[in-house]
């Protein structure tokens, strides 16, 4: 099922991970709205919304850059009719924008549990909400999040309580809209095995020397696209691993995602043991958390 001419809301596409879902969804033709905050060059960020549409129309898509604070509900409900507007639907919502701030509690700001709840848990819920007449028209309507598995196990919270539960949050919408959409519009979530080379590698985790033991957001891409394709009246509430995934779709070389192939990879925050890695993936014995 090809996604020319379908309409994608993605919101964080201005950089990393979103912008890497607009280009692999804009080579089959997609419209894109590129929703995010940056509109001006920042000092420690690539990109801006400006920078990413012009990389998606290169890539073989049509973009529309919108600022927008996926914190703000007016703010939202006019990007949603604007893109509606511009491209006549929105046939699919990803929830890419997200805050990271992954310390012990006492080392928390409560603006700090305020930001990523309103940006992860919130922002999903309240950007999908107002997309939510526009899916309900759509032919193969989706709902995706950048989002953990759900798996309860207190070594994922006990680190950081602040970011595992705005995280979580996210999971949380995408298993009751599973349930509350069933058969009508498909809501999945997708997460890396690995850390992925993105600004907050680079700004916040380990910085860029690490970038060697990452994938690139390509992986995440081709994850996002594979899903996006699906039918979404069947396939819904699945909580997918990137490389699993993408071995089950037939993929065999995931070295191509890889940063400096043949290097062992971090693992990711929230990575259950089931399913374990394909065969050949090398994961470092660490636990990001930690």
């Amino acid at each position: 099922m090809s996604l020319e001419g379908k309409t994608l809301f993605i919101t964080g596409a201005s950089r990393g991970i979103g912008l890497a879902i607009a280009e692999r969804c804009a080579r089959d033709g997609a419209n894109i709205v590129v929703a995010a905050k940056t509109a001006e060059p920042h000092p420690k960020l690539e990109g801006t919304i400006y920078t990413a549409a012009d990389e998606i129309e290169k890539a073989g898509g049509k973009a529309l850059p919108l600022v927008v604070d996926i914190r703000d509900e007016s703010n939202v409900e006019e990007a949603v009719a604007k893109a509606a507007d511009h491209f006549g639907a929105i046939d699919a919502v990803i929830n890419n924008a997200s805050a990271i701030f992954p310390l012990n509690t006492k080392d928390t700001p409560i603006k700090r549990w305020d930001l990523m709840h309103q940006v992860n848990a919130r922002g999903t819920y309240l950007v999908t909400q107002k997309c939510l007449p526009h899916l309900e028209n759509a032919e193969n309507p989706h709902i995706l999040a950048l989002s953990p598995p759900l798996d309860m196990d207190v070594k994922w919270f006990a680190p950081h309580v602040a970011y595992s539960s705005a995280k979580f949050g996210m999971s949380l919408c995408i298993l009751g809209w599973s349930g509350e959409f069933k058969g009508k519009i498909g809501a999945n979530a997708i997460w890396p095995r690995t850390a992925v080379a993105t600004a907050a590698i680079a700004n916040v985790l380990a910085g860029e020397d690490a970038f060697k033991n990452c994938r690139k957001p390509e992986i995440l891409a081709e994850t996002a696209y594979r899903v996006l394709e699906k039918p979404a009246a069947e396939f819904t509430g699945n909580f997918l691993i990137d490389d699993s995934f993408l071995v089950s779709e037939g993929v065999t070389d995931l070295e191509q995602f890889a940063v400096s192939p043949g290097e062992e990879l971090l693992p990711d925050f929230f990575v259950p043991s089931d399913p374990p890695a394909p065969d050949g993936v090398k994961i470092i014995d660490i636990q990001l958390t930690h």
